[in-house]
């Protein structure tokens, strides 16, 4: 009897050394990314695949160096992030990993579109994306996504930051928070749809008698042009329908798929395990984020083959789902 429950206490012991402690590091309250990100920690703990927890980050470009720094001792950090900025970090392009590029970055799965708000209010003067030129912008939250978007955006549109009469970088809530006081004239922000924060910024506008405006890009404007240009594939266009946030036309701008990344350490057999009670749960995902409406098989795979590899447990779940061959 004592040797069956040494047997049992045994095996208990290595299902829980199993069970990896796993942070996933999302983006500012106020955006999909928290939110995103703090539904999947549930849907892991309560299927028993992970210690997981959900933390609040400055989004993409901050994760990614959380991955690459922070992952270790048993503790697996992953993270929501921009494909632009995730190609641009993996690569080595981007100035905070020139010297150590974020090679050990593997997809889990592609989660949704984001798409790039350019934020203002109706009579502000700001039509197109030149009218930012000498007005108060926020360029998005140093570290962010949002940021890396915004100054290839800008670069693309001939601006730069020096263009304006005031930059801040702040995050969307705060962006928001400072539009409707009239603190700043607009502001950018990437994020999937909709974002709960420019959905209260609306309703606060609307209070005051005033409405939201979304600065459109064309698709067959310069900026589209250069962006699909750059990023063949993770680039192109979207629509922000208008009945979104109360504005007043559909609004054509930029659409970049989000990518969920961890670390090529991360046990194959656990990687494995966290996209399949991630598939086997989008019911749950959906309620929570409207956003992860698009976080589908087919479209969890559309980047197989691209420059960031897939991780292995991940591609063997996608294979056993019918989802690659």
């Amino acid at each position: 009897m004592r040797g069956v429950l040494l047997a049992l206490l045994a095996l208990l012991g290595m299902a829980a050394a199993q069970k990896p402690r796993v942070v996933i590091a999302t983006g500012g309250v106020g955006g999909v990314y928290f939110y995103y990100g703090t539904a999947l920690a549930e849907i892991w703990n309560k299927a028993g695949v992970a210690e997981a927890q959900a933390i609040q980050t400055a989004a993409s470009i901050d994760n990614l160096l959380l991955l690459e720094t922070r992952t270790g001792g048993g503790t697996f950090y992953c993270g929501t992030v921009l494909p632009d900025s995730a190609y641009l970090a993996f690569t080595g392009q981007h100035e905070r990993f020139r010297e150590r590029p974020a090679k050990s970055a593997r997809i889990l799965f592609a989660m949704y579109p984001n798409f790039l708000h350019i934020v203002a209010r109706e009579g502000s003067g700001i039509r197109v994306i030149q009218d930012l030129k000498g007005k108060r912008v926020s360029t998005g939250a140093p570290g962010s996504g949002t940021e890396v978007e915004t100054l290839l955006v800008l670069q693309a549109a001939g601006l730069s930051p020096k263009d304006f009469a005031k930059q801040e970088r702040l995050g969307v809530q705060e962006s928001a928070n400072a539009l409707a006081e009239g603190n700043i004239d607009a502001f950018f922000w990437s994020g999937g749809l909709p974002t709960g924060a420019i959905t209260e910024l609306s309703a606060a506008l609307a209070r005051k008698g005033q409405r939201i405006y979304l600065v459109p890009l064309d698709p067959k404007s310069t900026v589209v042009q250069t962006f699909q240009r750059r990023f063949p594939g993770l680039a192109g266009p979207g629509v922000i329908p208008k009945a979104t946030y109360g504005a007043r036309t559909d609004t054509p701008t930029l659409a970049f798929w989000n990518l969920f990344v961890c670390p090529e350490s991360l046990p194959a057999q656990a990687a494995y395990a966290l996209t399949k009670a991630t598939f086997e749960n989008l019911a749950t995902l959906r309620q929570a984020v409207a956003a992860a409406r698009d976080t589908t098989l087919e479209n969890a795979v559309r980047f197989v083959g691209g420059t960031i590899p897939y991780h292995e447990g991940a591609l063997r779940y996608f294979r056993e789902a019918g989802a690659l061959k």
